[in-house]
């Protein structure tokens, strides 16, 4: 179970558990480890069956277990806890996922500035073009 994950589960990481979804997947199950899989794909705005397929590949590379019991209706449920693997994955990606949306942030404010010095120049044209009517 320990060592590197299985090249199917790794592209299934890769591809499906972008920093965001991870650091989503993590930080939901983190603050309410008792979400049912329904409730995690509402939540994410993914399928269930890719909610499921996510969820195997964590628990597959250690990063949360899974552990049932009855709920108040007497049917079987699901817990998802975060091993200290899983913690120390979430605290990792918390700050790639961090950093990601600082950059994007500041790009923003780039293009916002860009388009406020746009606005002045046309009307500075403008207000010129109209003088010389």
């Amino acid at each position: 179970m320990f060592g590197s994950p299985p090249p199917h589960k790794k592209a299934v990481l890769g591809l499906m558990l972008t920093d965001e979804y991870r650091y989503k997947v993590l930080k939901l199950l983190a603050d309410n480890p008792c979400l049912s899989q329904r409730e995690l794909a509402r939540e994410l705005g993914i399928s269930l069956g890719k909610v499921n397929y996510c969820l195997k590949a964590l628990i597959d590379i250690g990063m949360i277990k899974v552990n049932n019991f009855k709920n108040s209706h007497n049917k079987q449920a699901y817990v998802y806890l975060l091993t200290p693997k899983g913690i120390e994955d979430k605290a990792k990606v918390t700050v790639r996922f961090l950093n990601r949306k600082l950059e994007e942030h500041q790009v923003l404010q780039q293009e916002i500035e860009a388009l406020r010095q746009e606005v002045i120049e046309e009307e500075h044209t403008t207000q010129g073009e109209k003088l010389l009517q």
